[in-house]
């Protein structure tokens, strides 16, 4: 015969041994808060990975030549980079040596073609982690160049879904801000920018807008009438170009207060950034 326990000496065992029953302690319990509910006969399957998002990776499939602007060795090969190429509309030099900030208390000048590499390096690394195709001009792995007319046969080539030029501007001091260089209408010898003109612009547009949102920058205050866009039809590169292409000068290096942004690492990296967002903005339509 079992002897039956009484109610107050059952409950007082129960509370010396929680785990017998069926309670667990709040050591047990630590920072993960209260045990969740059991279920005597199913359990929970795991949650499925969640499926990339259509935004993931929003350039996919899509071809963007970055051109970064002069090569940090023209200086060395003057000759060669005087050589004329014929844009459409005359003869012009194969390229140039570009600008630089000012020398100063004892700080060596900042050239252009350093400026146009790192921030094309920028650009590309965040254009290729959304799924585009990269292709650079150049990578500063050839003793000058290339030419303007070979740099347009670049973007032509790959079939590029835009072309950006990187560079920067030398104008006079107090002259401050960026531009986005356009292509206008020019039908001349082996130039023909008719089919581009009008998605070169909006392009521009578009970047425009996006470099001001992530820099914090105004547009130039010495041209483009406060719209940051420049139409041009002097440059090689837009006038022998099949495809939607456009410069983008980030600023002015010959303006202390421009310079001392182009000069900023983190700046180049907001810079970078704008001329991806804007491209972005511009294939998504």
């Amino acid at each position: 015969m079992t002897r039956r326990l009484p109610a107050a000496l059952a409950a007082l065992l129960c509370s010396a041994a929680l785990a017998g029953c069926g309670a667990s302690s709040e050591a047990a319990q630590g920072a993960r808060g209260p045990a969740p509910a059991a279920t005597a006969t199913t359990t929970t399957p795991a949650a499925p990975a969640p499926s990339p998002t259509p935004d993931a990776q929003p350039l996919a499939g899509r071809t963007i030549v970055v051109d970064p602007g002069h090569n940090p060795g023209n200086f060395r090969h003057t000759r060669e980079i005087n050589q004329k190429v014929d844009i459409g509309t005359g003869l012009k030099e194969c390229d140039t040596t570009g600008t630089s900030t000012n020398a100063s208390g004892g700080k060596a000048a900042y050239t252009e073609a350093a400026f146009t590499l790192d921030v094309s390096h920028r650009l590309r690394d965040l254009l290729e982690a959304r799924g585009a195709t990269v292709v650079l001009t150049h990578d500063a792995d050839r003793p000058y160049g290339p030419c303007i007319d070979e740099r347009a046969r670049t973007g032509n080539g790959a079939e590029a879904d835009a072309v950006v030029s990187v560079h920067a501007d030398g104008s006079a001091q107090g002259n401050r801000g960026f531009h986005v260089i356009v292509p206008t209408k020019v039908k001349k010898g082996s130039a023909d920018t008719g089919p581009i003109v009008a998605p070169s612009r909006t392009l521009g547009e578009r970047i425009a807008a996006a470099f001001g949102r992530a820099t914090g920058t105004a547009p130039a205050n010495y041209l483009g009438d406060g719209t940051g866009l420049d139409v041009r039809s002097d440059l090689g590169g837009l006038n022998l170009s099949t495809v939607p292409k456009v410069f983008v000068e980030c600023g002015n290096m010959r303006d202390p207060k421009d310079a001392a942004l182009l000069t900023s690492g983190a700046w180049r990296q907001k810079a970078a950034q704008g001329i991806a967002d804007g491209i972005v903005t511009y294939l998504q339509g």
